[in-house]
């Protein structure tokens, strides 16, 4: 058993433009244009403004200028055609609880307890809790004996389903049941998908002070992967560091 205190976030998927069909489009209708962006995300949300319009090739010539005018506007479905994923290990059951009521715009695919072994489990430590030896002891007490219950039920559920023909199902009938004594502290892994609206909504509800500090460590570091792929998006936010050594984000164009 491993006792978990950060979380990871990796950046396993992002958009490309079919240049074929995006030529075809702009012949068909008349129109020729060009962008200064080679971001996927950029040049599609860039295209997506223009064409409330049929603007392609008229005004602004930058696609941050273009990016930075839709964001100041608020017109933030334009950013919904901007997807990104990502897959979070380290996180706790808690994490996960609060992620997935971020429904609009999201789509999720987690680390299934039925079908995982649990008999290995990590577990996730607020740093609260951590930073006191006295606090630490009995966390760290209960988790055990937590680890422990599970791992019995575990064991004489198997026995209890033994006349199930199916191993993967007697397997899956324990387990199912055996996680009910397992802590929202169990370590658990997601895959999650969010376009550009939505995961600025996301950061800006977790990445903030009054957030829980689990939640908002796993959106600050979202938040710098986004802005590494495109600060025509995300380039407004500001990290910025607490007293308390955590960080938060801000920005000045809330609510796009």
């Amino acid at each position: 058993m491993n006792i978990l205190r950060e979380p990871r976030v990796y950046l396993l998927g992002r958009q490309s433009v079919d240049a074929s069909g995006l030529e075809q489009f702009l012949a068909d209708v008349g129109m020729s244009w060009s962008t200064d962006t080679e971001v996927g995300a950029e040049q599609l949300c860039e295209a997506a403004g223009r064409l409330c319009y049929m603007s392609f090739g008229q005004g602004r010539k930058t696609n941050a200028q273009y990016l930075a005018n839709i964001i100041e506007s608020a017109h933030g479905s334009v950013l919904e055609h901007a997807v990104w994923n990502f897959v979070i290990l380290g996180v706790s059951r808690s994490f996960t609880h609060e992620l997935v009521r971020h429904r609009a715009g999201f789509a999720y695919s987690q680390l299934s307890q039925r079908y995982v072994d649990e008999s290995t489990a990590d577990f996730v430590e607020p740093d609260c809790i951590a930073e006191e030896p006295e606090l630490h002891a009995l966390w760290e007490e209960s988790i055990r004996q937590s680890h422990a219950a599970y791992c019995r039920l575990v064991e004489g559920l198997r026995k209890r389903f033994a006349d199930e023909p199916d191993a993967t199902m007697r397997r899956k009938l324990a387990r199912q049941a055996a996680r009910s004594v397992l802590p929202n502290a169990t370590e658990t892994r997601i895959f999650v998908t969010g376009n550009g609206r939505a995961w600025r909504h996301f950061i800006e509800s977790r990445a903030h002070e009054h957030a829980e500090i689990e939640i908002r460590k796993v959106a600050v570091k979202i938040l710098r992967l986004l802005r590494q792929e495109s600060q025509s998006l995300f380039g407004d936010y500001e990290i910025v560091s607490l007293p308390d050594g955590t960080e938060i984000a801000r920005t000045a164009h809330r609510k796009v």
